[in-house]
């Protein structure tokens, strides 16, 4: 059964006079407000095999979120639920059914597996609430799943791969290898970053699936090896991807000539793998903690609250989420899901990992991506010191076109 868990963030001590100015203030906003509170529900796999990317840190960056927003909206409090979908569909369409129809939750913000995002997403769309994603990739969420009450805080598995083969490829690289988690969202990832390959003239010389949670990935490896292509993608995440990573580094792959890549990877699994074993991979990321004073602002903050522990980019586009959503409830005066979408469409995306990003008709912001290669520990020289940046990728190099995605409400 999922965990639940609410929390209130209604400020202690604030003075009569202030609270008598902001009602005065927001006028009619208030009564706007179903049932007088702002009620923010964060769901993913909290205790699973991907809890470190999302997990906990991600309820904590929504937190901080509220707090940074003063804890309320229109004078009303916000509330914030949690629930541990613990990688399970039937858990996850449980638990959002119940915040929709009992709990009365306003909107739900989500790294879940797509498979259980994509069904999050049709009740949420009935509801009409909005829906946020902070960490499912598919893009089927602005494509053929499409949703009018949707919006996509990351780079998804179209845009990713796009990003990752346009990095591989401009180094001269031409023959590719893939292993690849046995799900949708390998599936996914790989199909898409197949089809770029071929674009640009590249080829795909073999693959092999692995199933989720595996621990011996010597006979892929093996099969990898002797393909003879120039880059090793592994499309795979957290523990799956640090144990892939590290039994690449005892095969001595990367000594033979050959390049590993991985898209999308989040920085936890370079924490879990170490940079003896990371080092010189060749990724992108929407985020990293260190690439100026505002994301290391806000990284502190997050890692004195997480025993010192660095924020992913997807903990940190839960902050962006639920910031946005705040804002646009403030400038409507209300909670209202399609009044709140609006206004979030319409409104550039700013915090500390966005600045002035808008948000495509189809719910995707139009984030960019940035290249890096991990360093060897002889050139990290602090804790989390993991990254050598290259210049961002816009978002409309990388982002699949409008007219590609086939979002059926565009059309009407």
């Amino acid at each position: 059964m999922a965990q639940q868990q609410n929390f209130s963030f209604s400020p202690l001590g604030t003075c009569l006079a202030a609270a008598m100015a902001l009602a005065l203030a927001s006028g009619a906003a208030h009564a706007q407000i179903s049932d007088n509170v702002v009620r923010i529900g964060v769901m993913n796999d909290m205790s699973g095999p991907y809890s470190s990317a999302a997990g906990m840190g991600a309820v904590m960056a929504a937190r901080m979120a509220i707090e940074d927003f003063g804890g309320t909206v229109g004078g009303k409090p916000i509330e914030l639920l949690l629930v541990d979908d613990q990688n399970k569909p039937d858990v996850g369409l449980n638990a959002a059914r119940k915040w929709l129809d009992i709990d009365k939750v306003d909107t739900i913000v989500t790294s879940s597996a797509s498979s259980i995002s994509l069904g999050v997403q049709t009740l949420m769309k009935e509801k009409q609430k909005p829906f946020l994603l902070s960490g499912s990739l598919s893009s089927d969420f602005t494509g053929k799943a499409c949703s009018p009450m949707s919006v996509q805080f990351l780079n998804d598995s179209y845009a990713l791969p796009k990003a990752g083969v346009r990095l591989l490829m401009d180094k001269g690289i031409k023959d590719f290898y893939f292993i690849s988690v046995d799900y949708a969202f390998g599936a996914a990832m790989q199909a898409e970053a197949t089809r770029f390959i071929q674009e640009r003239g590249g080829r795909v010389v073999g693959s092999v699936k692995h199933p989720l949670g595996a621990t011996d990935f010597s006979s892929y490896l093996l099969q990898a090896q002797s393909s003879g292509a120039k880059a090793i993608v592994v499309v795979s995440a957290v523990n799956d991807l640090a144990n892939a990573l590290k039994q690449a580094t005892e095969f001595r792959i990367t000594r033979g000539g050959q390049t590993l890549s991985v898209f999308g990877m989040t920085i936890d699994s370079v924490t879990a793998m170490g940079l003896n074993v990371a080092q010189g991979l060749n990724i992108t990321v929407p985020f990293y903690w260190d690439q100026n004073e505002a994301t290391r602002a806000f990284s502190k903050r997050f890692m004195a609250r997480r025993d010192g522990v660095v924020p992913t980019y997807t903990q940190a586009s839960t902050y962006s989420a639920v910031t946005h959503y705040l804002k646009a409830v403030k400038a409507t005066g209300t909670d209202a899901g399609p009044a709140v979408m609006a206004s979030m469409k319409a409104t550039p995306v700013n915090d500390f990992m966005s600045q002035n990003t808008p948000i495509r008709e189809d719910g995707q912001v139009m984030r960019v991506v940035y290249p890096v290669e991990v360093k060897s520990p002889a050139e990290s020289r602090y804790k989390y010191d993991f990254y050598k940046l290259g210049a961002a990728i816009p978002a409309e190099q990388i982002v699949r076109p409008l007219s590609e995605g086939g979002c059926d409400f565009l059309k009407k």
